[in-house]
């Protein structure tokens, strides 16, 4: 199956030269996975901003939206005839959840995680959630800020965060969504004196006013598909998964990003490999990657990596001009899932990355 029938062109669009403040505001209105930046009146494709990025970003609302739309980004220039998997594939490894579609070098429109999801809705049902969650879940404490929930968002690169009371029980989520929405709303109050100064006191805000509660879960012997129609109903992007016996138990997150990773799996002979920002390592390849694990787990004789998902992100922190990479290793075995985080200072990241894996292997 291609694209050609479930991408489309009804999207959001900004000029080049448009204000961040206005990309905000859209984001608020109209709740699109991300915006494309054009210029001449949409003639001139520049790149796409997600909610994740101005999330992360410490620009003015006076900023143009190009600064942020890199077309050589994380989303990926797609062509209509292309398949549905490979396009899975695609929006994992780019880290987003919407990439701009082209017919004869031209923007057409653009395809979502969403459209992918509804048009392989009826093929997950062979799918349970305990073989695709997302086990080595982020969580946060009842008596966290804003300012630390958007930390660990950033420092993690996830877009949920369980809420758990002093018990460890689950009492709410916050979400990327929750946060971008409520610091929209809270600064647009904001006509007159200094807006630095209310992010400065949102920031101190406790989690309980910007969460959501009570959280809606999913078990994992739940089929993936009944899970998916869940997430499309209600517009979430992900599910906490609790145990049968004790509901308020966390043990995962299932994410929409976790179906298209599995949807992406193949049947080749050798592992399935995906790399989210991969360039980051210039030096550093998809073969490399495959060996590295290889020549690791080949020391285990009863372990057997059917699939493997390495992310790279950078830090803003910089050691002489070079900036400290992180390294998140997550493989799905035979055994059940490993994972792993590491940092170094690029290129010592590509030492890092073989120790962190070194690590999570040798805990297993």
């Amino acid at each position: 199956m291609d694209i050609s029938d479930i991408a489309t062109q009804d999207y959001v669009e900004v000029d080049a030269e448009e204000r961040l403040g206005k990309v905000r505001a859209l984001f608020d209105e109209e709740n699109p996975k991300g915006v494309i930046v054009t210029r001449a009146g949409g003639a001139e494709y520049e790149g796409v901003i997600t909610q994740k990025q101005l999330l992360s970003s410490h620009i003015e609302d006076d900023t143009r939206a190009i600064t942020l739309a890199n077309p050589e980004g994380n989303a990926p220039k797609l062509e209509r005839t292309e398949d549905v998997r490979d396009v899975a594939r695609k929006l994992v490894e780019g880290g987003t959840k919407v990439a701009p579609v082209f017919e004869t070098d031209q923007l057409w429109g653009i395809v979502t995680e969403d459209h992918i999801l509804e048009a392989v809705l009826d093929s997950l049902d062979a799918l349970t959630v305990e073989q695709i969650y997302t086990a080595d879940v982020v969580t946060v404490s009842e008596d966290a800020t804003l300012g630390t929930i958007i930390n660990r968002l950033r420092e993690h690169g996830v877009s949920r965060l369980p809420v758990l009371d002093e018990g460890g029980d689950l009492t709410g989520v916050v979400t990327t969504y929750d946060l971008v929405n409520f610091v929209t709303r809270d600064i647009e109050k904001t006509t007159t004196g200094d807006r630095r100064g209310e992010v400065e006191r949102m920031i101190d805000l406790p989690v309980a006013d910007v969460m959501s509660e009570p959280v809606t879960t999913v078990r994992p012997d739940d089929t993936v598909e009944s899970a998916v129609r869940t997430m499309l109903g209600n517009d979430y992007a992900g599910l906490v998964v609790t145990t049968e016996n004790e509901p308020d138990t966390v043990i995962g997150v299932l994410t929409k990003t976790d179906v298209l990773r599995a949807l992406s799996y193949t049947e080749e002979e050798h592992m399935d490999v995906q790399i989210t920002n991969i360039d980051l390592l210039d030096t550093l390849t998809r073969a490399d990657v495959r060996d590295g694990i290889e020549e690791v787990t080949g020391k285990y004789s009863k372990l057997h990596v059917r699939h493997a998902h390495v992310r790279f992100h950078e830090h803003k922190e910089r050691l002489r001009g070079t900036p400290l990479i992180q390294c998140q290793i997550r493989l799905r075995t035979n055994q059940g899932q490993i994972a792993g985080t590491g940092e170094g200072y690029a290129p010592t990241t590509r030492t890092t990355w073989r120790s962190t894996l070194s690590n999570a292997t040798s805990s297993k």
